[in-house]
């Protein structure tokens, strides 16, 4: 959906019953400036839980509080699982802007969404040029982590072929670097901030003292 501030967010509608009644009520609710937003969107009364959470997302819709109808043939195949997936950026994530500012805040330069090698089309997210060290901040849906990955329980095939072809990719583009004499690091989007511009901090020393060596008289 979209916010007062024109920036999406990722909402969801949520089932309650009342104790001082039977009657199911829906209301959506969503995260903006740090904050819990909520709507009340209604009563429902439907068989199922199913279908008590697809009325909840049609009043939504009707009261116009939804960013966009489902497109015809989407990959996904509800507004919950839709506006999930678009919640999850491919750059400039929240992550990554922690992870550059105490690269920055370090004395590092860097480039930031750029291709290690002009001619390979993989990008990644901070490049150190001349260093020749790339760094990924892997989000753990579309990278699959192994502490925090999910798949969706709708067309739960298609999910998991996709991420594993996201992660064949990823060895594949860490592969091709390392053959080109790149340092690869990937750090996944939970790690602590402080712990992955560590780990980019001690790859990039290390790249630089390998490629100009100190010799004994200190040059």
């Amino acid at each position: 959906m979209d916010t007062d501030d024109g920036k999406p967010a990722q909402a969801s509608v949520v089932l309650d019953r009342p104790a001082h009644t039977a009657r199911v009520r829906a209301t959506l609710r969503w995260r903006a400036a740090g904050r819990t937003a909520t709507v009340r969107l209604g009563e429902v009364d439907r068989a199922t839980r199913a279908e008590n959470l697809r009325e909840g997302w049609r009043l939504a819709r009707e009261a116009g509080l939804l960013a966009a109808e489902i497109p015809e043939g989407s990959w996904a195949c509800s507004a919950a699982t839709r506006a999930s997936m678009q919640a999850n950026k491919g750059k400039n994530t929240k992550p990554e802007r922690r992870l550059r500012s105490l690269l920055h805040k370090a004395g590092l330069r860097y480039r930031v969404s750029v291709r290690p090698i002009p001619t390979l089309r993989r990008t990644a997210d901070v490049v150190f040029t001349s260093a020749k060290v790339a760094v990924f901040v892997d989000g753990c849906f579309w990278h699959g982590c192994p502490d925090h990955g999910s798949t969706p329980a709708s067309n739960r095939d298609f999910w998991a072929t996709k991420i594993a072809g996201n992660r064949a990719r990823d060895a594949e583009t860490t592969a091709l670097l390392e053959q080109a004499g790149w340092t690869v690091v990937r750090v996944w989007e939970h790690t602590e901030p402080a712990a992955a511009a560590d780990t980019v901090i001690t790859a990039v020393a290390h790249a630089r003292a390998t490629a100009h060596p100190i010799t004994k008289d200190g040059r």
